[in-house]
């Protein structure tokens, strides 16, 4: 059964297509957009394509995903393709970032496609890609051109999320749910992003006020002090990019986020949400720091992808992002697991594993990469969100002199 007999409303999707645009990407008057996305997704592609042109874009140019292409490669391809990735595509890439292309990406693939293959030639294949990924990767995570994520309701991702519901409900619920998780239900969409956005700068403006040199995180099966990088600046909704650009990078998005210090995370932390990797669900990992370095590592389902994860290279047992969602956000309060970073990191405070962001460091648009490595930001082929927060997580910030402010109580903003 296809989407067709889902009931995804229209007017919505194009008010999705229209944030994305406008809120998203803010997109420039004659700017050029890469647009990827899966090819189930043709329908908002063709609206955000729309949206685009209207707001005065000069090319858009999507690059669509399909599954049963990415099937045919472990079905058919011989070994030696899985330690090879199209590096000529992300150098292209990184030249049109160079040349300041918007970037867009639409999310809605299946998050366990790979789940029955061979692990190893899916890590493999991963490796390569990631490798491949970097030029245009460190684009990206140092903001030098405005971007955003939005989400599509695949089919099989709808049916993981609702295994009990017919495929056509589990669409139409999906899609309903998208809609709202990304403030799209309302009228002026534009105008609830807009609130929304002062909200988040309100909390990142007392965060960078506070100066913290590190968060103390408390609860189940947790004691977790992570320092923060020198210079650190706090982050969340609307950011400015490296060419001007004020954007939004994720919707939906109810983080603040910064970058921790590489070196300075002592103690322990389990997480509170099982972790979709790859085809992988990695459940309840649980980690321990030694100066920054995660020495210990459990999980009771899918330890092994953890373990290779945490081989990847250098930087991957250490933090490149450290954010704050209170337990009551709306995605929270949906209860449900959606697979997917995009949605599952905006349900609760999390870490992330491998690169930071050099864009959450006062002056960061200046720093070269020496720089953001002096002051503690961290550098690795991957990035990898999972949520250690709950509304049993109590947060304290503390200042250099070891003076402890309440940040979170019980899940939420003290």
């Amino acid at each position: 059964m296809s989407t067709k007999t889902a009931t995804i409303d229209p007017v919505k999707l194009d008010r999705l297509a229209e944030v994305a645009v406008k809120v998203g990407l803010n997109l420039q008057e004659g700017q050029d957009l890469l647009l990827t996305a899966p090819i189930a997704a043709a329908p908002l592609v063709r609206r955000i394509a729309v949206h685009a042109y209207q707001a005065g874009a000069g090319v858009v140019t999507p690059l669509l995903s399909d599954d049963q292409v990415t099937l045919a490669r472990f079905d058919h391809a011989r070994d030696e393709s899985f330690d090879h990735a199209a590096g000529w595509l992300y150098e292209g890439m990184a030249q049109a970032f160079d040349e300041g292309t918007a970037r867009l990406g639409v999310v809605g693939d299946n998050p366990m496609l790979l789940s029955e293959q061979n692990p190893d030639l899916v890590s493999r294949a991963s490796k390569a890609q990631s490798e491949a990924y970097k030029p245009a990767r460190e684009r990206i995570t140092g903001f030098d051109v405005n971007w955003n994520l939005v989400a599509w309701p695949g089919v099989d991702w709808a049916r993981l999320v609702f295994p009990d519901l017919p495929e056509d409900e589990a669409v139409t619920m999906l899609a309903d749910t998208i809609f709202a998780a990304s403030r799209v239900d309302g009228e002026d969409a534009v105008a609830n992003w807009q609130a929304h956005n002062a909200r988040l700068r309100a909390r990142t403006d007392w965060l960078n006020a506070q100066r913290f040199s590190a968060l103390h995180f408390t609860g189940p099966g947790t004691d977790l002090s992570v320092g923060l990088a020198d210079g650190h600046e706090w982050m969340g909704g609307a950011s400015l990019a490296k060419n001007g650009v004020v954007c939004n990078p994720n919707i939906p998005s109810e983080e603040v986020f910064t970058t921790p210090h590489a070196h300075r995370v002592e103690g322990y932390v389990q997480a509170t949400k099982p972790l979709s990797y790859q085809g992988t669900l990695i459940e309840n990992i649980a980690v321990r720091f030694e100066q920054g370095r995660i020495v210990e590592a459990s999980a009771s389902r899918g330890e092994a992808v953890l373990q290779k994860v945490l081989d990847s290279d250098e930087g991957a047992r250490r933090l490149g992002e450290v954010a704050l969602v209170p337990h009551s956000s709306p995605i929270s309060q949906s209860g449900l697991l959606f697979y997917n970073t995009l949605f599952d990191e905006n349900a609760a405070c999390h870490i992330a594993l491998g690169q930071c962001y050099s864009k959450c460091f006062e002056g960061g648009d200046s720093l070269n990469r020496e720089q953001i490595a002096a002051k503690g930001g961290n550098e690795s082929m991957i990035h990898i969100d999972w949520m250690i927060g709950s509304d049993q997580i109590d947060i304290d910030g503390v200042h250099a002199d070891g003076r402890r402010v309440p940040v979170f109580r019980k899940g939420e903003w003290a």
